[in-house]
């Protein structure tokens, strides 16, 4: 009976509230490495919108059994404007400085986000393929939000949010 109820703990756990996740690629370095494994906060957004600067992992668009994880950088109802190596929305420059590095955003991309969509893009842009490439995100693919870092060892622990200011 013992085996049976643990077992129906772990699964609703990782059904409803928490899921490992293997990062795969370096779309979000250096802030998260390849190989390194997640811990997805699957209840938040249950009782919550996403927010600017969160690292949500969902699944890819055009083919809904892969997984990505992104930046969320652009809301519903905004206007994003991508160019001239810097992110707008609605006008106002983005001030990405503290997770980006000193890097570059390419890429030439204007659009306005519809209710339920959100525009996320890699930290590790020139190597990102993200809603510059495919549009924008459907709020229904979103898994969970990255809460904690197990792998590696030398950087376990809670995953910060960084700071993400629209001055620069």
């Amino acid at each position: 009976m013992t085996i049976v109820i643990a077992g129906a703990v772990v699964f609703l756990v990782r059904s409803f509230l928490f899921q490992p996740f293997l990062v795969s690629g370096a779309s979000m370095e250096p802030n998260i490495q390849e190989n390194s494994y997640l811990i997805i906060d699957e209840l938040t957004y249950r009782f919550s919108e996403p927010e600017r600067g969160d690292v949500v992992v969902f699944r890819y668009p055009n083919d809904p059994s892969t997984f990505y994880i992104k930046r969320i950088i652009g809301l519903p109802g905004e206007e994003i404007d991508v160019g001239g190596g810097s992110v707008a929305i609605d006008g106002d420059v983005v001030g990405e400085k503290a997770y980006l590095k000193d890097m570059k955003t390419f890429g030439n991309v204007h659009m306005t986000l519809e209710s339920d969509r959100y525009f996320v893009m890699g930290d590790n842009r020139p190597n990102s393929y993200d809603s510059r490439g495919w549009g924008p995100l459907d709020r229904e693919f979103i898994v969970g939000r990255a809460l904690i870092r197990l792998y590696p060892l030398a950087k376990i622990g809670l995953l910060p949010e960084e700071e993400y200011s629209m001055n620069q």
